[in-house]
């Protein structure tokens, strides 16, 4: 009898700390989305771990990116345990979610912190290209982003720039040394991009560069 009553008493404890600790993954969640970085502070301070995921397997570092909560990212920023580079399930970090999202200040918060700039396969300079943040492209080539990276299929954030983006943001990646006769796996370069989309003027700027680069090799 006495040993029936101590694992009704364990199950009791079992189940009610199980419900404690899912409301306070709940909150912590919810307080991310409203940016309230008390709530987000005290769960920390309680044991919440500051890398937990969310059930979708999203950091709280890039699930704070894609909330727009940037009082929450620089708390987050300032713990000792934080993972900057931790990706979600699309191999994503926080700083390609910023760069995707123009989120200047969470961009330059991360960066200050560590993250990296550069990666294998997409960069955040991709996802700003293919946006066409022509501010946070700057910033990322100023911190040393690889201005040639290449995703998977040899895409070049110069191609992002010329198959979704404007002029101006091919033109810049132009000016800051884009390679514009590399190919990806297709055989397709950011001119082939460009024509595809009738991109005239983007189009216009990459011919002219290819031009000045072939006159300059035949010196």
């Amino acid at each position: 009898m006495i040993n029936n009553f101590k694992i009704l008493l364990y199950l009791y404890v079992l189940i009610g700390f199980s419900i404690s600790k899912a409301g306070a993954f709940d909150d912590f969640f919810k307080a991310i989305v409203f940016d309230q970085v008390p709530v987000v502070s005290k769960l920390i301070d309680r044991g919440m771990d500051p890398n937990t995921p969310t059930e979708k397997g999203e950091p709280a570092l890039v699930f704070a990116i894609r909330s727009g909560a940037p009082k929450t990212v620089a708390y987050l920023l300032k713990q000792p345990s934080i993972q900057i580079d931790a990706t979600n399930m699309a191999d994503e970090t926080a700083l390609m979610l910023a760069a995707n999202a123009n989120d200047l200040v969470s961009a330059q918060l991360l960066i200050d912190a560590g993250a990296s700039v550069n990666r294998p396969n997409w960069t955040p300079l991709h996802y700003a290209a293919s946006k066409g943040h022509t501010t946070m492209m700057r910033l990322l080539i100023e911190n040393d982003a690889y201005i040639d990276a290449e995703s998977p299929n040899g895409t070049t954030p110069l191609m992002m720039s010329a198959y979704y983006a404007t002029p101006k943001a091919v033109k810049l990646m132009l000016e800051e040394g884009a390679d514009p006769r590399l190919q990806n796996k297709d055989g397709q370069t950011a001119l082939d991009m460009a024509l595809s989309k009738d991109k005239k003027i983007s189009a216009q700027y990459i011919r002219v560069f290819i031009d000045a680069l072939e006159a300059k090799e035949s010196q």
